[in-house]
């Protein structure tokens, strides 16, 4: 860069990373670097090169479709101010690389092939780290497992996995719901910026077409609704409710998550979509002996409060295990809710964490009492469906909510602990039984945890939601007793909250939260073409030895 196109852009970058200290170095950059992949597709990259770098830090690999330039390239430039020598590749199909962009599906091939050439380019430094999040944290899942076992010698030596996971279907298929606000809203993006427009810009613009498309049915024309055309693998993803299906399980990497023996830093939000994964494949490499640094803090995917303390990581980590430089923090860093103060752990969930059981009364009460029997129902109605209230989303952070006014619809029930008498708090992730029948052939359980205040605010603590009777949960669903009853397991987003004295525990249950997950019509029939929708009369059983209720991981300190 010159000195002035430097200065400028040096500008830009502090003001879109608000708060974070840039390193030192200038950056000399080399625009449109070509990489051969093995089907002779070419692939473009741009190379950030720190002036006067002493060669001891890695080069750092960065793979994504969402462009190079502008303030996605800020996060390249940001690390190159630091030192490192940074390669930023577009993915197949993306901004002038060659191909076809079909989603996760070509990223091990060719993400395997740029570690290949990166390692055999002059400017190499010697050693090679991955960094990046969300689908740019998916390609480093890609070949980290599977490099490590056939081509070790190329293999990254680190990894930096923020707000990310390593099986999008998962994600897309949450329990057998079609979380259809990210992946029909993820789609429209990745239309939006084909067509010329900019990634970020895609997601944060309010778009009426789009909107009006979540209420479209069958599912598979929901793309054609706020684009105006089919998007090739929204009609996939649709179309596979399974995740068995070979569809989804070729692009996984979940299974070479252990497999990976380079270290790792994780970066995560109690509010982000990838969430619960990504903390279940800490665990994995936990188990597998390679436990990564964890930290995790008060941000949704698109929090700018993530950037200060993630950057400060991501430098403190890499500059440690390449240049043994402690970091000087605890393996776990992760935020409370509710009290607002970081905590240092050992491992997560931390020690000292056992479960305790809550049941719901037929009354509208929550305690660790037997309930003395009863039922409650409501009733769903797929035509006026269950809004979906905050919650982990693609588009602009949003904090958590009050959910007095929804918890007064007819189609939710709340329940609510006596005020408690001492300070409760909750590291985990926490678990509903809930003993339920229903008129319909299929239908959904949602269940949400809030923080009911003095003031009577129920403020959301974290929720989840599981299908029953669809195409993609046949396999697993719990089989219904002579009443029609089934026992019905899910396990919510992790959370780490504290409850204080004099604030209740709510629980809420109801059918649905849409957009955010698509409506369950109710018929069972495969959602690429229900169109009819039935209504669904629901009964949580308050009786038996498996009353409905909830288990929380009580962290008693």
């Amino acid at each position: 860069m010159t000195g002035l196109r430097q200065r400028l852009t040096r500008a830009l970058d502090a003001r879109t990373r608000r708060g974070v200290e840039l390193g030192t170095h200038d950056i000399e950059t080399t625009r449109d670097l070509r990489v051969p992949m093995p089907d002779g597709v070419e692939l473009l990259g741009d190379l950030y090169r720190p002036v006067d770098a002493d060669g001891s830090l890695p080069t750092i690999v960065i793979r994504g479709p969402y462009g190079r330039r502008g303030v996605l390239g800020g996060a390249a430039r940001v690390l190159a101010y630091e030192g490192f020598t940074v390669f930023f590749q577009s993915c197949r199909g993306t901004w002038g690389s060659q191909g076809k962009f079909t989603p996760q599906h070509d990223e091990q091939r060719d993400g395997t092939a740029t570690h290949r050439w990166v390692r055999a380019q002059p400017w190499f430094t010697g050693h090679l780290a991955t960094f990046g999040e969300s689908y740019m944290g998916y390609t480093q899942w890609a070949v980290a497992g599977r490099m490590q076992r056939e081509d070790p010698d190329h293999a990254p030596e680190a990894l930096v996995l923020q707000i990310t996971m390593p099986d999008f279907g998962e994600i897309t298929w949450d329990n057998g719901a079609f979380a259809m606000h990210n992946a029909l809203g993820w789609s429209r993006m990745m239309d939006f910026m084909d067509r010329g427009g900019l990634a970020l810009l895609g997601i944060a613009l309010p778009d009426p077409k789009l909107d009006k498309a979540f209420d479209v049915l069958p599912l598979s024309r929901g793309d054609s609704a706020a684009t105006g055309h089919a998007i090739d693998w929204y009609q996939d993803w649709v179309r596979h409710e399974r995740l068995t299906d070979e569809y989804w399980t070729s692009q996984s990497h979940t299974a070479s998550v252990p497999e990976v023996t380079a270290p790792v830093l994780m970066v995560t939000g109690w509010y982000d979509i990838f969430l619960p994964w990504q903390l279940r494949n800490y665990r994995q490499l936990v188990e597998a002996g390679n436990p990564p640094r964890l930290t995790i803090g008060p941000w949704s995917h698109m929090s700018r409060g993530k950037a200060v303390p993630a950057h400060r990581d991501t430098v403190g980590f890499l500059r440690e295990v390449f240049q043994g430089e402690p970091a000087g923090r605890a393996p776990v860093r992760a935020f409370e809710t509710g009290t607002r103060i970081w905590h240092d752990f050992q491992e997560w969930p931390p020690r000292g964490t056992a479960a305790q059981d809550w049941l719901l009364h037929a009354d509208g009460g929550l305690s660790t009492e037997a309930p003395a029997g009863g039922a409650t129902c409501y009733t769903y109605d797929p035509q006026q469906p269950t809004p979906a209230l905050g919650g982990p989303s693609l588009g602009p952070a949003k904090g958590p909510e009050d959910n007095t006014e929804h918890e007064s619809r007819p189609d939710v029930v709340a329940f609510r602990s006596e005020p408690l008498a001492t300070a409760l708090e909750i590291a985990g992730e926490p678990l509903a039984h809930i003993r339920i029948r229903s008129s319909a052939p299929s239908y959904d359980v949602f269940v949400r945890i809030t923080d009911v205040h003095p003031d009577g605010r129920a403020i959301t603590v974290c929720d989840g939601i599981r299908r029953i009777g669809s195409i993609g949960t046949a396999a697993t669903d719990p089989e219904p007793n002579a009443d029609g009853f089934r026992e019905v397991e899910l396990r919510l987003w992790p959370t780490f909250h504290n409850f204080a004295a004099g604030h209740r525990v709510g629980i809420q249950v109801s059918s649905g939260a849409h957009p955010r997950y698509a409506r369950n019509p109710g018929t069972g029939e495969p959602a690429f073409d229900a169109a009819s929708t039935i209504v669904a009369h629901q009964e949580i059983s308050h009786s038996g030895p498996h009353a409905s209720g909830i288990s929380l991981p009580v962290w008693t300190r």
